[in-house]
């Protein structure tokens, strides 16, 4: 009977229970196995029929309904119950060889055991799911029966007085702890629950986020187990194989992930730090206050960490135990064994158990499983909280934004990109630093550990090992802090080279026409090449990094044996060898983690000082943007810095303005007089401190009528108006606003609660991301009869039935663009539409042409406005319109040096660009399509193309070097383990195996040949590990600097395409989008590809070559590779597909995200008088939640991955060591398989990691690719540049001879055969309404559109044929929009430094800017901000006229270059005009008609054709001539 339950040993009765039934080893194991059988049998029939029932029941939406209570410890119970048995197991099997014959009954009860733990756990997860407690009664049941008989064991055990030192009663006594512990959270279920023993059990609701089904982040919900493996992910990410992943699969956020209710912890937080500083200046510690917030999780996170650190070194120590025991695995002498029998069978100790090498196995499977678990849980934690802590911050900074005081903004000490670097750069740091912030703490404890075990394992030689690397780690960190360092200058320089990109974009129509674009290129190429020197130091850096990285473990590990080979006088064995050799890996990786870390916290530091600065910069007076209504209560903080301090201004100003109240024009009844809507007394405002004041206002408002306020060129219209809403700091006086009596603004930050909600439409149009709907109704209810109403006062229905979705086109900063007309006419319409009783519109006319304007003031201000009785103040150069004001306000200032309107230096960080479309019908027909987001196919195919594209760009020869060097310094890497596995293996003691690698003949040799023969292996390995260190070092340098050498070549390229493009091209393509290639791609080439290049190749070498040494070692292994590689292919390919769409989803909702708070900012005063800042908090947040359910979904998916890999990295190690078990080979070669497939585990998720990663960027590449293939202008011409006479044109005749053009071969004609002939010095004006053409003939003359029929001759030669440098170089235009360039007006006027300053000051004379320019620091090199923003738009309308003034050429074109200068100056320039050009030929395009009433020649456009040609003088007494209606219509 070879199986018997107890066993027939000789001599033993194990049947025989003549001592007492309980004292009968085997008749208590049998008692042991009753309640296991109990719980298969009650279960087994219960989940079956459950499990077919489950349909019945609700269908619910999750299946992770409801945790009963002590849900986690439970799981955590179990997992420890589980390993206990596995223990358990192995000890009674082990005990069983020792046996004669077969004892079932030591390991049966145990596996038993085993399967009824699992059991119960799945058991428990489906009643919890099924939320149906009564059944747990079973489980109950099943803990007691447990708890009894193992009770019963222990006590025999006790009795038998057997004692710690054997495994067996500190099993039985860890399981009786644990079935009790099992038993006492079943009876709090019962306490919480009362599901039985009560009468009324409890009813208990799912949380409120299960029952919203559009929560999709199960993360919080699931169960233990699906929580550490992310099991509940798995249908997303393998359904992403078939279907995108789109916004709506990933949901909403859990409530207690959403920004709203993170950024309410950490503002009480923050406030609660506020109260307890006394000191009102010093601004409350945001550190703090995150730690209070957020401090729990990060705990968490950090105990996690710990114990997977200290699990991560059972590896090593396992691998040391297999290759001892391997060669001593004989069998263990069996004289002690009567000593150890009780109760007839063997009880082993503790150590025993250690020295089986297939339990160290499975034990090292078990140990590298857990730790990974715990390690991805520690990052997931911290994760979630970073992500949770900069939903708060953003939140934060957003509620500041709405409260920042204007003079802030235009003082410049808030400009926008300040507010973009805290939204996208600082938050991004402070999360950064969250996610890496427990390694702070748990790398001192792994680098101690590490040391200690290396001192145990090696002595003395392992300190010099340590030192080493202890001595390099400083190196390492002074790399990372140059890093550092050079990382932000070249971010310096590609901001800078940005800008200028941006300048150049904005301004590309005048570039190409003024043919400047070769010069303005060059301050371009200039800047990249200084980026490119900083990259090249920041590609030595990271090759350092990347060397150090390598060359530090073989360095050490070259100190640490030799010295050891010298010192010791013990021979390093195998397993010694192998084990501080695993060892060395794991305390490589937190000495290269350290330095970044640290360089992050540093970071960190800083950022939370800008946070900080920002946070307790200037607010408005604290009342005047809170509405008592406030859905949420989202004020954050009160007023630290009254507006009281700037008592100190110079009061005086240079500027007084004399308001004249104007005597009425119409008698109004004597109440109407009384009622004031808004009045100012005695106002002083001031912009802060140096700006000018708007001193010693009285105004008053009357309600329901109209009040113009007319003047010159900036004295401080649009400023009136912003005291008026409070925007200003006032230095004295009051502003009152009659809704209720006796509230009045008082300026010492508080301004009565209920201010009027103002519609105001600022000078400086201000656009929404949104379909042109919602920028019109903006957030009002949408009345269609309104609405209809609006749009045809402001006469858009014509525009946009030109755009390609109608009113649900997005327009904005990211959607089409707009012409500058169309713009501003959406915002009337915008201001229009609001339902409030004031309206304020800022110069509402200024880039309307005279028939729009019109319309305008009659049916949109006169009609609509004045029907609803709202009260109207409107700013205008228009004089004609005066006629209809009730009332009106003139302006006047001695001086205009300084500007008060409020132009800021506050740009969108993607700018916008105003196609001037005025004129062409079919401009914006295909804007609609991004060609880039053409959908991706869904196959997870490598961008192998681009990969080639790229390399190639780098150079081949590079190419070359990179996969030599990298083959070259593996293979080298193998060759040192090998050597160190014949090294340590040739130890003459283990002469009992036939070694390999020595004759076994030796025996006879004395110690001090062996120690020489031990020796002599000292220098093979010294020459193999500096042939690795120099190795390393080539690969490193060889990729990063054939990263330098492709992003040079694509950038350099891209710039020559873009600037030689078309000028179509430019109206086609998105400004954003081209700004992204440069900005965005570009950095992505030059920084990040590189680095996953480097990676990626390292890691895959690195898992080929442990793969390779595995299989040398024991051929087996491959058996086991085939599934494993099929399961690992499987893995990465559904990731990668989950991963680039969930990638694509986080950065497209960044996107929106980070351009609304530039958007905010932008129209912050618009916002504030339309009092919809909670409207706009609430979207904000909303995006906000979007971007963080994208990120979090990514960090899970990654994560999901990491634990998949690591456990096929676990199961490698796991078949790696079986195979060497049983084939039992070479210690030396275990030892060296072992340790290269412990590596594998922490390569493997790189690999797919990197090749993700790669696949993201790509893209860039891809995108970059795409516009290199676009079509440059014809720049050559049919003329040599030497057949061109010097002073052509000398004359300036023009002759058009049946002229046709078009913008695209594909697009209608603008222009329908054209003839026109312009004799020398003639002065021509062209008109015509809106989409007649005009434009489009000033830009055939320049040859920037389609001439595909007829030609324009100029003093005897075809324009079409000559160079078009040339072309372009010899004429002026000046055009409608004016553009500035930032630096000095030096190079405004003249780039290419060929004229002297005599003729700049005369061309600026003649612009009426002399005395202005002289009054400015500096003259003529005085700063130009980015796009002209320091001077009015006035202003920048004549530096263009001076511009084109410079250029002494004998044909002028101005296009329509007096739109935004009143009319005083207006006529000036008409005169000056006509003086300074009197011989030239001058063609003028007009809005306002009058301007060329003085012409010689006049030409009336319609459709794009000729309908009225002649003298204006003529065409006037025409009564029925478009001419003649024109003038009337503007007079």
């Amino acid at each position: 009977m070879a199986l018997s339950f107890c066993g027939n040993d000789r001599g033993s009765n194990a049947y025989s229970v003549d001592k007492g039934v309980l004292d009968n080893g085997c008749f208590v194991d049998a008692l042991n196995l009753v309640p296991h059988v109990f719980l298969l049998f009650i279960t087994f029939p219960i989940l079956f029929i459950g499990w077919g029932s489950q349909s019945s029941k609700v269908q619910i939406h999750h299946n992770t309904w409801l945790h009963f209570p002590g849900h986690s410890l439970r799981w955590i119970l179990t997992f420890t119950l589980l390993f206990v048995h596995v223990c358990e197991i192995a000890e009674g099997i082990v005990s069983n060889t020792q046996m004669e014959s077969n004892h079932l009954h030591l390991f049966m009860p145990a596996l038993m055991g085993f399967i009824a733990a699992t059991t119960s756990v799945v058991y428990y997860h489906n009643i919890e799911t099924a939320n149906f407690p009564k059944l747990l009664l079973a489980l109950f049941i099943y803990w007691i029966l447990a708890f009894i008989t193992k009770m019963i064991k222990l006590w025999k055990f006790a009795d038998a007085s057997l004692g710690v030192q054997h495994l067996r009663f500190c099993i039985t006594a860890l399981l009786v702890v644990l079935y009790g512990l099992l038993m006492a959270v079943e009876i709090n279920v019962i306490r919480v629950r009362k599901y039985v023993f009560f009468a009324n059990p409890q009813k208990v609701k799912p949380a409120e986020d299960l029952q919203d089904l559009g929560v999709r982040f199960l993360q919080p919900f699931v169960n233990l187990l699906s929580k550490s493996t992310y099991w509940w992910m798995n249908p997303l990410i393998i359904g992403a194989h078939k279907r995108p992943i789109e916004l709506k699969k990933i949901g909403k956020l859990p409530i207690a992930m959403r920004a709203l209710t993170n950024y309410m912890r950490l503002k009480d937080s923050y406030e609660e730090q506020r109260q307890k500083t006394e000191d009102p200046d010093k601004s409350p510690s945001i550190w703090k206050s995150m730690y209070r917030a957020f401090g729990g999780s990060i705990l968490l996170s950090s105990t996690l960490r710990y114990m997977a650190d200290l699990l991560g070194f059972a590896g090593p120590l396992c691998i040391s135990g297999i290759v001892e025991h391997l060669d001593n695995s004989t069998e263990i002498d069996r004289t002690n064994k009567t000593a150890n029998m009780t109760f007839g069978v063997y009880f082993m100790s503790s150590t025993e158990l250690l020295q089986n090498t297939s339990v160290l196995a499975v034990l090292l499977f078990l140990a590298l499983v857990l730790q990974r678990t715990f390690l991805q849980a520690s990052y997931y934690v911290t994760i979630e909280t970073g992500i949770n802590l900069r939903g708060a911050l953003l939140a934060m900074i957003y509620n500041k934004i709405l409260r920042l005081s204007t003079s802030n903004m235009s003082m410049g000490e808030m400009t926008l990109s300040q507010i973009n670097n805290l939204v996208a750069i600082e938050t991004n740091q402070l999360m950064w630093f969250l996610f890496l912030c427990p390694n702070l703490w748990a790398m001192p404890v792994q680098i101690i550990m590490g040391v200690i075990l290396l001192y145990y394992l090696l002595g003395d030689s392992a300190l010099i090992g340590a030192g080493v690397i202890l001595l390099l780690a400083p190196v390492q960190y002074l790399i990372a802090t140059k890093l550092a360092d050079t990382q932000k200058s070249t971010l310096d320089y590609s901001t800078d080279r940005l800008k200028k990109t941006t300048e150049i974009l904005k301004g590309i129509k005048l570039l190409k026409l003024y043919a400047w674009e070769n010069i303005f290129c060059d301050r371009v190429e200039e800047t990249r090449g200084k980026e490119l020197t900083s990259l090249k130091t920041f590609a030595l850096y990271t090759s350092m990094s990347i060397f150090m990285n390598a060359a530090i473990p073989i360095a050490a590990v070259l100190a640490t044996f030799v010295t050891h080979a010298y010192i010791e006088e013990v021979r390093l064995s195998p397993a010694k060898a192998f084990a501080s050799l695993a060892l060395f890996h794991i305390l490589v990786t937190p000495l290269f983690l350290l330095s970044t870390v640290v360089r992050f916290a540093v970071k960190a530091l800083v950022s939370v000082q800008k946070l900080s600065e920002f946070l307790q910069s200037d607010e408005l007076g604290d009342d005047s943007w809170r509405n008592t209504e406030m859905s949420m209560s989202l004020e954050v903080g009160k007023k630290y810095k009254h507006h009281g301090d700037t008592k100190t201004i110079n009061r005086k100003g240079r500027y007084r303005m004399d308001n004249y109240e104007q005597p009425m024009r119409r008698q109004l009844r004597p109440t109407e007089t009384e009622d004031v809507a808004v009045q100012v007394n005695d106002g002083f405002f001031t912009w802060g401190s140096n700006l000018s004041t708007l001193s010693d206002i009285n105004i008053r408002i009357p309600t329901g009528q109209l009040t113009m306020i007319v003047g010159q060129v900036g004295c401080g219209k649009s400023s009136l108006l912003l005291a008026m809403l409070g925007e200003m700091q006032t230095i004295s006086g009051k502003v009152y606003w009659s809704n209720l009596p006796g509230y009045e603004i008082l300026f010492d930050g508080s301004i009565s609660k209920n201010r009027y909600s103002v519609a105001y439409a600022a000078q400086k149009s201000w656009l929404l991301n949104a379909t042109v709907e919602e920028n019109i109704t903006f957030g009002s209810p949408f009345n269609k009869q309104r609405y209809k109403a609006v749009i045809d006062a402001c006469s858009l229905q014509p525009d946009i039935d030109l755009l390609p979705f109608g009113d649900q086109t997005e327009i904005g900063e990211r959607g089409i663009n707009l012409s500058g007309g169309q713009r501003q006419r959406i915002c009337v319409a915008r201001a229009l539409y609001q339902n409030t009783n004031i309206v304020f519109l800022d110069d509402p006319f200024s880039a309307l042409d005279i028939h729009l304007s019109d319309h305008l003031m009659q049916e949109g201000i006169l009609k609509f406005l004045q029907d609803d009785k709202r009260t109207v103040v409107l700013v205008t150069h228009k004089l004609q319109y005066l006629i209809h004001a009730d009332w009106e306000t003139e302006m006047e200032s001695q001086t205009t040096l300084e500007r008060k309107t409020l132009r800021r230096a506050f740009y969108s960080r993607e700018a916008k660009s105003q196609t001037d479309d005025e004129d062409e019908e079919e401009e914006v027909e295909e804007d609609d399509d991004d060609n880039m987001s053409t959908t991706t196919s869904r196959r997870s195919k490598i961008p192998w193309k681009m990969c080639c594209r790229y390399l190639s760009s780098g150079g081949f020869l590079m190419v070359f070097l990179m996969v030599l060097s990298k083959l070259a310094k593996h293979s080298v890497m193998v060759a040192i383990d090998y050597w160190l596995a014949a090294w340590t293996s040739s130890n003459p003691h283990n002469q009992s195996l036939a070694d390999p690698f020595i004759n076994a003949t030796n025996y006879t040799k004395n110690d001090d040949t062996q120690i020489a023969e031990h020796r002599s292996y000292v220098p093979v390995f010294i020459i193999l590990c500096g042939a690795a260190i120099a190795l390393c070092l080539i690969t490193s340098l060889t990729v990063e600097f054939l990263g330098v050498a492709a992003a040079t070549n694509l950038h350099h390229n891209l710039l020559n395409k873009i600037i030689h493009a078309p000028i179509r091209f430019f109206d086609v393509t998105p400004l954003g989008q081209i700004l992204n290639r440069f900005s965005a791609d570009t950095n992505i080439i030059d920084q990040h590809i590189p680095q996953t290049l480097e990676s990626l190749t390292r890691s895959t070498l690195l898992c080929l070559s442990a793969i390779g040494v595995i299989a040398f070692v024991t051929p087996a292994f491959l058996i086991a590779l085939v599934p494993l590689t099929v399961a690992f292919y499987f893995i990465q390919k559904y990731f990668r597909v989950a991963s680039k769409d969930l990638q694509d989803l986080d950065d497209s909702t960044q996107l929106p995200l980070l351009c609304y708070f530039s958007e905010t900012a932008e129209g912050l005063t618009t916002i504030r008088a339309f009092r919809h800042e909670a409207r706009f908090k609430q979207r904000m947040l909303e995006l906000t939640d979007t971007n963080n359910t994208a990120y979090l979904f990514l960090s899970a998916a990654n994560r999901w991955l990491e634990v998949r890999t690591d456990y096929l990295g676990a199961v490698i190690v796991l078949t790696a060591a079986v195979a060497a078990i049983w084939t039992s080979s070479q210690s030396g070669l275990v030892g060296l398989g072992l340790t290269y497939a412990l590596t594998v585990t922490n390569y493997l998720n790189w690999v797919v990691r990197n090749l993700s990663d790669l696949e993201v960027q790509m893209a860039a590449v891809k995108k970059v690719n795409s516009f290199l293939s676009t079509e440059s202008e014809n720049y050559e011409g049919s003329m040599d540049v030497s057949q061109v006479p010097k002073d052509w044109p000398q004359h300036g005749e023009i002759k058009i001879q049946d002229l046709c053009v078009r913008y695209d071969t594909m697009l209608k004609p603008v222009l329908k055969h054209i003839n026109a002939y312009i004799n020398p010095g003639q002065k021509v004006g062209i008109c015509g309404r809106t989409g007649s053409g005009k434009s489009s003939l000033s830009l055939a003359f320049f040859n920037m559109v389609d001439v595909f029929e007829g030609k324009i001759v100029i003093d005897g030669i075809d324009i079409c044929k000559l160079p078009l440098q040339t072309l372009r170089s010899r004429l002026s235009i000046i055009l409608q929009d004016p553009v500035l360039f930032s630096g000095s007006i030096r190079l405004n006027l003249d780039p290419e430094c060929t004229c002297t300053d005599d003729r700049l000051w005369e061309a600026l004379e003649i612009a009426q800017l002399k005395n202005m320019v002289k009054a400015l620091p500096g003259g003529l090199d005085a700063v130009v901000t980015e796009g002209g923003e320091n001077f009015s738009v006035g202003q920048r309308q004549l530096f263009c006229l001076a511009r084109a003034f410079v250029r002494k050429s004998s044909i002028l074109i101005m296009d329509e270059a007096t739109a935004s200068i009143d009319m005083a100056t207006e006529n000036i320039l008409q005169k000056v005009v006509m003086t300074a050009f009197a011989d030239r030929t001058v063609v003028t395009i007009a809005h306002r008609v009058h301007t060329i009433l003085t012409a010689d020649l006049v030409i009336v456009m319609k459709r794009g054709s000729i309908m009225e040609y002649g003298k204006p003088e003529i065409l006037m007494e025409q009564e029925d001539s478009l001419f003649a209606s024109f003038v009337k219509a503007d007079m």
